[in-house]
């Protein structure tokens, strides 16, 4: 009898002290939805019996698994600083684990704004928002924020330090935000921004991955990993977590911030197909601020040849060509100012036989503008030096070259560069390893970046019937179609179809050609026609590396760009997309074998309606380029 009363007593201290500490640990959970109600992020927030705090999330769609739980934490090192030593109860340690939750506020925002350009020309950004409050435990003068916001395309959220009297700054040493994905789930791993895609399993990556990182999850849905208005930061990559299946963010190097600052928005786009997420990629737009450019009349996206000869016979014979082509612009690629790769050559100053001036004037009366390309050593020495000097030159814009932005200083100093070319009302094109971030809604400047695997490498078909799903994710990308050159690794015919499945407002055209190559082509009338910009956008039909049918639409016209990979395939086109009741001439560029063309490509026209759905057989790396009119 006393063994059994003794046991019961036990019994009941166990319950008691199991009781007491589940009193003491406080668990709360926020959930957000977004406007259409089929994406949800849960927020968990917990904290133990000893203030141990710690802080997850998950993400689903229609209650299918996007993000399972996964941490989102920060390594802070305040403790470092002269400063944070001079204020009494410094967090110590592991910043995060000290965090109090306090206030959550709801918002909603709807509204529709027009870009300077884009991929329509009208944009919608509706969300649902929460802001949730932390406090550190240690000293309450340490603050943050943990904005997040859903909108039917993804989920967006960002760590922010509000503003403080004491001046506290704060160390991001690294972020460990986690996306623990469900199992099965396959990569779209890219190396470098520039680099070839490959489709990968969640383990065994040789490198970390670029963003945005588009992901087949195993129930049917697609996701993308991305980053928004990187703008006084660090490019963010994603690696391999020690956890299975989980993708974590790897910082380029620390940032210091102040308060009032955070970090760039983390994104995670999602949607029931790949082609539907390339239509999905306002969200990364809406996560920037508006134009801080009042006057935008003198930004003109178009179509850009560039002259490898640097001389004058070259640059008078491509002007006369852009200008019986409809093409805006010619560049004056590196070298003209001297060697590009030291300090020593001065931007300001032609180094070589070209009469600068004459082929400016010639341009101007010819309706072609000229750009110039400068490398980063010239810009860092000298931009706010030449840049006036190319405005009063009548420059229209400017090229950078090997722009490798990573570090939080080259992006603070690039976005103060684009500034002052702004204000010198110069167009500016940025190259190499450089990817936008949203950034162009800022600074509609900035008409294309590069940070794209494009035709300075030849990439083959297969390559390119996946990069609208991947980097296209990103926005504008500089592919440099190429036509006549004989290095190309794909028909005549699909090289015309990516001037629209490749979007870019400024649109470089016949890379590594010479003006000379023409002889007539019939099919050339497309890249005539076909503008850069548009009032919409609509992806057809699309498999990642596999093929992609884009539509876009300018003013009343539609140009339709159909590619496919290294594989012969025949696709089939439903003409819903065009007015009820209308009567359109579709004119087809695509390729004949029978052709007496040196390209092999052939026209013929079509009269299509809402109501017809044509079927089209694309030869092994080919393709169709098509324009829609109206009768």
């Amino acid at each position: 009898m006393k063994k059994t009363i003794t046991t019961f007593l036990s019994l009941l201290v166990l319950l008691f002290c199991s009781s007491q500490a589940q009193a003491a640990t406080k668990n709360t959970e926020e959930v957000l939805v977004s406007p259409d109600g089929k994406l949800q992020i849960t927020l968990y927030y917990s904290q133990t019996e000893k203030g141990k705090a710690s802080l997850h999330y998950r993400v689903q769609k229609d209650k299918k698994a996007v993000i399972e739980k996964s941490a989102l934490h920060m390594d802070l090192d305040n403790h470092l600083s002269e400063w944070a030593l001079a204020i009494k109860n410094t967090p110590q340690g592991d910043w995060f684990a000290g965090l109090a939750m306090g206030e959550v506020k709801r918002s909603n925002h709807k509204n529709t704004w027009q870009p300077v350009y884009g991929e329509r020309s009208n944009v919608q950004d509706h969300y649902n928002a929460m802001q949730v409050a932390f406090v550190h435990q240690t000293n309450d003068a340490y603050t943050m924020h943990l904005d997040v916001r859903a909108y039917d395309e993804g989920i967006a959220f960002r760590y922010f330090f509000p503003d403080n009297p004491t001046g506290i700054y704060y160390r991001v040493m690294a972020e460990n935000t986690e996306f623990t994905l469900p199992e099965k789930t396959m990569a779209w791993f890219t190396p470098w921004a520039q680099g070839p895609d490959s489709r990968l399993p969640l383990k065994d990556w040789p490198t970390t991955s670029e963003r945005p990182l588009v992901l087949e999850l195993p129930n049917g849905l697609f996701a993308a990993l991305a980053e928004a208005n990187v703008t006084d930061y660090v490019r963010t990559k994603f690696a391999l977590a020690e956890r299975k299946n989980t993708v974590i963010t790897r910082m380029h190097d620390p940032v210091d911030l102040i308060t009032g600052t955070g970090t760039p928005w983390r994104v995670v786009m999602v949607a029931d197909s790949a082609a539907a997420l390339i239509e999905n990629n306002d969200i990364l737009l809406n996560l920037n601020e508006a134009s801080r450019i009042a006057d935008t009349s003198w930004i003109k996206p178009g179509k850009i040849v560039r002259d490898m000869s640097l001389t004058n016979e070259g640059a008078f014979a491509w002007i006369d060509f852009a200008a019986q082509h409809n093409l805006q612009y010619l560049l004056f690629d590196w070298k003209w100012y001297g060697p590009a790769f030291t300090f020593e050559s001065d931007a300001g100053k032609v180094a070589i036989d070209l009469d600068m001036q004459r082929i400016i004037e010639y341009g101007k009366s010819k309706g072609v503008g000229i750009w110039l390309y400068v490398n980063q050593q010239a810009l860092l020495k000298q931009d706010a030096e030449i840049f006036p000097i190319y405005k009063e030159w009548g420059v229209v814009g400017v090229k950078y070259g090997f722009v490798q932005v990573g570090a939080h200083r080259w992006t603070a100093w690039l976005y103060d560069s684009i500034k002052r070319a702004a204000e010198n009302q110069l167009m500016v094109n940025i190259h190499d390893e450089f990817r936008f971030t949203g950034e162009q809604r800022t600074w509609p400047n900035v008409v294309t970046v590069e940070g794209i695997r494009g035709n300075e490498e030849m990439p083959d078909a297969t390559h390119n019937a996946t990069l609208p799903f991947t980097r296209g994710l990103a926005g504008m990308g500089d592919y440099t179609i190429c036509y006549y050159s004989d290095r190309i690794k794909t028909t005549h015919a699909h090289q015309l179809a990516l001037a629209v499945v490749m979007y870019s407002p400024l649109q470089t055209l016949f890379w590594y050609d010479k003006a000379s190559d023409y002889t007539g082509e019939k099919e050339i009338e497309f890249f005539a026609k076909v503008p850069t910009v548009w009032d919409d956008t609509r992806i057809l039909s699309g498999n990642i590396s596999e093929h992609i049918v884009t539509a876009r639409r300018s003013g009343d016209d539609w140009f339709l760009g159909a590619i496919t990979n290294n594989d012969k395939r025949s696709i089939s086109v439903n003409f819903d997309f065009l007015d009820a009741g209308g009567r359109y001439n579709a004119r087809v560029y695509y390729d004949d074998p029978t052709s007496t063309s040196k390209t092999k490509v052939s026209i013929k026209d079509l009269v299509v309606t809402r109501e017809s759905v044509e079927n089209f057989d694309l030869q092994a790396s080919g393709g169709i380029a098509i324009h829609i009119a109206k009768q």
